[in-house]
């Protein structure tokens, strides 16, 4: 992702509404960012593979538990992927292999994003998917935390390996 003169790496968080696993992966990451690499140019953004919950706010217990972690995704709004993302974003993340797959049926023959889920990042845990949170229990909130903050440091340190550590 080219922002003026700057080049950035841009990474879109994927699930299927956008309202409880992306949008949390995305204030993790900000935060991660902001506390380890702030110098380092990311466009970071979410979205769901469907539009059940388009210009809504997060699942409040989605909210609350990151809020406990010092992560306020409360002003985030909800949006489905579009086509133009896979050209965007040099990294579309899904949560689960259904949205990689749907990712992958959506995905233009031109698109440039490097299509994962987020937890092939993560190092030393056996998940490799990030469980749907909305019809279990808060410990369901706190586990997608838990597990996105791995994927997110695993990943900040591929992006930093792939631009030869910006840090001073």
């Amino acid at each position: 992702m080219v922002d003026g003169d700057i080049r950035s790496t841009g990474v879109l968080f994927v699930c299927l509404g956008n309202i409880c696993r992306s949008p949390t992966a995305e204030g993790v990451f900000r935060k991660l960012h902001r506390e380890l690499v702030p110098q380092l140019a990311l466009h970071i953004d979410s979205a769901g593979t469907h539009a059940y919950h388009i210009g809504e706010a997060p699942d409040p217990r989605s909210q609350a538990a990151a809020r406990l972690r010092g992560v306020d995704i409360g002003t985030h709004r909800c949006r489905q992927v579009e086509i133009e993302d896979f050209r965007r974003f040099d990294y579309v993340l899904a949560m689960d292999r259904e949205n990689l797959a749907r990712l992958q049926q959506l995905r233009p023959k031109d698109g440039k994003a490097e299509l994962k889920l987020l937890l092939e990042y993560a190092v030393d845990i056996k998940a490799n998917e990030v469980p749907d949170p909305y019809y279990g229990s808060r410990g369901g909130f706190e586990e997608v935390l838990d597990l996105v903050e791995l994927g997110g440091r695993g990943l900040m340190a591929e992006i930093l390996k792939r631009q030869k550590d910006p840090r001073p």
